[in-house]
């Protein structure tokens, strides 16, 4: 049902609440369908209805019929914000209204020196076999959650994949965000950043220059094809496969 095409939403959605909300004078340059909002509205409901959010996503999650448990980090509120040359920005406004034009100057979570993980995600690692950082944005995506979850990870059963191929990103504003703060937009400077927590790095075989300099920093180097044409299935059966 994912719109792969925008890359975010649903399939095939339409927008009528969005033009009504237009025609009624809203603001609504974050664009959410029909479909989608339906989600939303679920969600809201559940937590006002006492819910947590972990809560609220395992029964989305049931509704949908998947069956792995989705879990959120933690049940505390952490909001993404961006310092820019236009002023303090929220992740929605920063990518979506502003298409990411203000010159970045830093990022903060507000609210996680407060936070804590959920007992469903402290549960989740300690059982955990092997803890697998996919291939996001080590900035806005892994950070937050490293923040607050990072002491339960064993580095030795954590494996961290590259988000950066051949100087590219496989999904995002990683490269742009990276050299913004002054970091090197490769996976030797993604490898650095998780090199407390890590002991297993992916690297796509397309850097395998890389792969002597990653040794050094004390990683066990996997290499292989990490763009995910297939939704993954192919990286995740090549990964468990070196636990």
């Amino acid at each position: 049902m994912f719109n792969e095409d925008s890359g975010y939403g649903v399939k095939d959605d339409t927008f009528h609440v969005l033009e009504a909300l237009a025609r009624a004078g809203e603001e609504t340059w974050f664009r959410i369908g029909d479909k989608d909002l339906a989600t939303h509205l679920i969600r809201t409901e559940l937590v006002r209805g006492g819910a947590t959010p972990t809560d609220a996503t395992l029964d989305l999650a049931k509704r949908f019929g998947i069956e792995p448990a989705v879990l959120p980090m933690s049940d505390d509120v952490v909001r993404t914000r961006f310092t820019t040359d236009a002023g303090e920005l929220s992740f929605q406004e920063y990518f979506v209204r502003e298409h990411l034009q203000p010159k970045l100057q830093a990022i903060h979570f507000a609210g996680i020196e407060t936070a804590r993980p959920s007992p469903r995600v402290e549960a989740a690692l300690r059982a955990a076999d092997v803890v697998i950082i996919g291939p996001s944005n080590p900035l806005i995506s892994i950070e937050p959650i490293l923040q607050v979850v990072g002491e339960g990870l064993a580095p030795e059963r954590t494996i961290a994949i590259s988000p950066i191929v051949e100087g590219a990103s496989l999904k995002g504003p990683t490269i742009e965000m990276m050299r913004a703060l002054g970091h090197s937009a490769d996976p030797l400077e993604v490898a650095r950043m998780y090199a407390d927590i890590a002991q297993t790095f992916v690297l796509d075989s397309r850097d395998r220059a890389l792969a002597a300099a990653i040794e050094k920093l004390d990683y066990r180097v996997l290499l292989a094809d990490t763009v995910m044409r297939d939704g993954g299935r192919a990286l995740a059966s090549l990964v468990l496969g070196h636990v």
